[in-house]
């Protein structure tokens, strides 16, 4: 791991599908109101399969967890609070979250975002950005967990337990 005065970085090497989705139910254990992950990575990199995962850890098994490509926002309730699933690839411009009430997410609930980038300034200082990429074989994935502001000390809890660190 990582650190340097704002952030502190680890990153995986992901086997699979079912590796995405135990790194994302480690990481939901940590989560609570106010806090947000950032989803980075292009097409088809993992961003909702890692948020599908993540949700269903804190809320039911059996959820049913759609891409919210076309509604851009869905809500879940789950025993940590609301979990604000936001997807802003079909944004053109960052104002247009602050439409969809991403500010009163970032303070009520657990907020995840895909395609993050695309909020620019509106991004929260404190969080945790989840980028993920191709990895060596064509079903794995490479995830780099970069930890801002109070995500220091919550990346450097026991995340590592059980995944492959790179």
């Amino acid at each position: 791991m990582m650190f340097n005065d704002e952030r502190a970085e680890r990153v995986y090497e992901l086997a699979d599908e079912t590796a995405t989705g135990r790194l994302a139910a480690r990481i939901a254990e940590r989560a609570g109101p106010g806090d947000v992950i950032a989803l980075l990575g292009g097409l088809g990199a993992g961003k909702t399969s890692f948020a599908r995962a993540f949700i269903r850890h804190l809320a039911d098994a059996d959820e049913e967890v759609p891409s919210p490509t076309f509604t851009l926002l869905q809500t879940y309730p789950s025993r940590a609070g609301d979990i604000y699933h936001f997807d802003l690839y079909r944004i053109e411009d960052a104002d247009e979250a602050l439409e969809l009430g991403i500010e009163e997410a970032f303070s009520d609930g657990i907020t995840l975002i895909e395609w993050a980038e695309r909020l620019e300034d509106l991004l929260p200082a404190d969080r945790l950005d989840v980028r993920l990429e191709a990895g060596t074989r064509p079903e794995s994935r490479r995830a780099t967990l970069t930890g801002h502001g109070r995500w220091m000390a919550k990346l450097a809890e026991s995340i590592d337990e059980g995944a492959i660190h790179a």
